[in-house]
């Protein structure tokens, strides 16, 4: 049996669509289900349901209120999912947990790769840094996958946000001076189950192929669904955001892709199937 946490989050979502499409069983917990804080009740929830993989979904992704809520963005992206892997060890499970680009500082101006040494601007940053650390360090049937700039169907994210604006304003200004590579939160899914199937564990980066600023992925988004206004190009310092970005944070893929046999399919691809998923909801 699969146990997938934080399974009301986008890729929580997309990996039980992947699932049900494969006819795999798993069970499914948000934090209400399972508070994944609270090792004993995790290792109580475990004990008696023969599960053979762990998937941690869950984790603290409000980036700038972290600068003020470091003790429970700790908790939840270093100490939890190093709990996991603990859990995972007792029982003889696999593990994958997720990271961040945001453990990167972006003075690099080539994508990054595993070997890169990390440093965090940001608490959120710097709690996913422990997390990966914490995770490597006490299980080596783990995978950590780091990605960027996620986005998918269910919550809400920048894409959502893009298309919220767009409705009611005739004018945007989007930073350009941020450049990662936006990640369909499906091929997040469905290329991580390619990488657990081949035991293969370790740090890995997944994101979606080619590289983007917020300025490009948002007029790409508004292009698509025919928004006729105007988009301005902003600079990051004309935000005062409590959390500091990088300016540059693409990750490389290819340690990935060379262990699946597998190129990753494009952003702009991504964002393709997004808005067909988004019309179908609406």
């Amino acid at each position: 049996m699969i146990l997938i946490t934080g399974a009301n989050g986008q890729l929580g979502h997309d990996f039980q669509r992947l699932f049900d499409e494969l006819k795999i069983e798993y069970l499914a917990t948000d934090y209400k289900e399972l508070d994944i804080t609270d090792i004993e009740r995790i290792r109580k929830f475990v004990k008696s349901r023969n599960i053979k993989l762990i998937i941690n979904c869950a984790a603290y992704n409000n980036v700038d209120k972290a600068e003020e809520d470091k003790e429970i963005c700790y908790k939840l992206n270093a100490y939890a999912p190093r709990d996991l892997a603990i859990i995972a060890k007792e029982i003889g499970a696999e593990y994958i947990t997720y990271s961040t680009d945001f453990v990167f500082d972006g003075k690099k101006k080539t994508p990054y790769t595993e070997e890169d040494e990390v440093s965090p601007l940001s608490i959120y940053g710097e709690s996913k840094a422990e997390g990966e650390k914490l995770v490597l360090e006490t299980y080596d049937k783990s995978f950590v996958v780091r990605t960027s700039w996620v986005f998918g169907i269910a919550n809400n994210n920048f894409n959502k946000q893009v298309i919220n604006w767009s409705k009611g304003r005739k004018e945007l200004s989007i930073v350009d001076d941020q450049v990662s590579s936006p990640t369909y939160s499906y091929d997040l899914a469905k290329y991580s189950w390619e990488l657990i199937k081949t035991q293969q564990y370790g740090l890995y980066h997944l994101s979606n192929d080619g590289q983007a600023s917020k300025y490009d992925q948002t007029k790409y988004v508004l292009d698509s669904i025919g928004w006729d206004g105007i988009l301005n190009k902003a600079k990051s310092s004309d935000f005062n955001l409590p959390a500091k970005r990088a300016e540059y944070s693409k990750l490389d893929s290819k340690k990935l892709e060379k262990v699946i046999g597998i190129e990753l399919p494009t952003w702009k691809g991504g964002i393709d199937k997004f808005l067909v998923e988004l019309k179908g909801e609406l």
